[in-house]
């Protein structure tokens, strides 16, 4: 068992025990957002370190609301 601990631009998202290490270009799904796994550096021999990059999140935007108010 190794612990993980997951990075996005130096900012720590996850640290997890792991039984298996991720690999590189390995899609990956981390508190509901889906990534992917840039670099896998190991820093002792049971700690790893992972970067990884978030797919950017696309909002969509309401059709214009009427700003005309409705008559009674």
């Amino acid at each position: 068992m190794v612990v993980v601990q997951f990075f996005e631009n130096k900012s720590l998202v996850l640290s997890q025990l792991l039984k298996q290490i991720p690999t590189v270009d390995e899609e990956i799904k981390i508190k509901g957002r889906k990534g992917k796994i840039l670099s896998v550096k190991e820093i002792k021999e049971n700690l790893f370190h992972v970067h990884l990059v978030f797919e950017k999140v696309v909002k969509t935007q309401p059709i214009g609301k009427d700003s005309k108010k409705k008559k009674r």
